[in-house]
């Protein structure tokens, strides 16, 4: 396999959203940032939008991955994860009911509903915080929407019961921006975006995921090989780990211990990736990026913030 060969412990390019290969570029700091701060603070509804592939789902985990005991959040995290909304409302409440693992042996809708009441509120009581979160929130109909924000309902004078994050593809935002969502609209407290990245921020993306997965050396990647790999993916981290991924593949089996720019244009045709021009380009260069360690302080400052808050 091509990790041994390139002095790898794993395959650095895999697509599935593992928040050991979280990368910290701009739009993904400031998203991260938003979720993980709204929720401790308890605003209620937080809404994250980006084109597809530029790791939404990922940074959802890692958000989670942040709040949970294991990192120092909140006391007790009770998560629903909702990843494929196109329900009906029944099934909506029945898939938050199994997601919380809560119990209720009537179909009756009513005392589902008081079941949901009484776990968000033993959770509160114990000092945890509830979040429900519904991926590819643009497939949410109208109807859904109406009903997260009925759940919403149940908060307590002092504070929010139950957390939402709505994340989908930027289809979502003129949904929301319908009259007849006015009242769900002005219940979010936050509003986030992702965007593709920067040549700069693919090279680091690129290297970060590399050295994640065990490099000890210099990426085996030549400067023009990465600029020609953001030409193809035009920075959409999803892109840029599948042409990653074949490239080491293509290196390994012609014993090529550097992936030159031939190779990035091979893998990018096997793939059916096209190459955009110049004038297509997507982002501007993006400013500092924030380290783990400094996130870390962020979320031990926000937390600090609410058990003040709190007594």
């Amino acid at each position: 396999m091509y990790t041994t060969f390139y002095g790898l412990n794993e395959e650095p390019f895999r697509l599935t959203p593992d928040p050991r290969f979280l990368h910290l570029a701009e739009p993904h700091r400031e998203v991260l940032t938003s979720l993980v701060g709204g929720v401790l603070q308890r605003k209620g509804i937080l809404v994250t939008t980006g084109p597809i592939g530029t790791g939404k789902t990922t940074l959802l985990h890692a958000a989670l991955h942040f709040l949970s005991g294991e990192t120092g959040g909140v006391p007790r995290l009770s998560t629903a994860f909702v990843t494929n909304p196109a329900l009906s409302r029944e099934e909506l409440l029945e898939a938050i009911l199994d997601e919380f693992e809560i119990s209720c042996a009537s179909s009756s809708k009513p005392r589902r509903l008081a079941a949901l009441h009484e776990m968000l509120l033993g959770v509160q009581r114990s000092g945890g915080t509830s979040v429900l979160v519904v991926d590819e929130a643009h497939l949410l109909t109208m109807e859904l929407l109406e009903e997260i924000r009925l759940l919403t309902n149940t908060d307590l004078h002092q504070e929010k019961l139950l957390q939402v994050i709505l994340s989908g593809q930027p289809e979502l935002l003129p949904v929301l921006r319908r009259p007849e969502l006015r009242a769900l609209k002005q219940r979010v407290a936050s509003w986030s975006q992702l965007r593709p990245l920067s040549p700069p921020e693919t090279r680091v993306y690129i290297g970060e995921r590399m050295h994640a997965a065990g490099l000890r050396s210099v990426i085996p990647i030549s400067g023009p090989a990465l600029d020609a790999i953001h030409n193809y993916s035009q920075g959409v981290p999803r892109l840029i780990n599948l042409l990653c991924d074949k490239c080491l593949w293509m290196g390994y089996n012609a014993k090529n211990k550097q992936i030159g720019q031939e190779i990035v244009q091979h893998a990018a045709g096997l793939l059916e990736i096209s190459s955009a021009s110049q004038e297509e380009s997507l982002v501007e260069p993006a400013g500092a990026r924030m380290s783990r360690t400094t996130l870390d302080l962020l979320i031990e400052s926000l937390k600090r913030d609410r058990l003040s808050a709190r007594e």
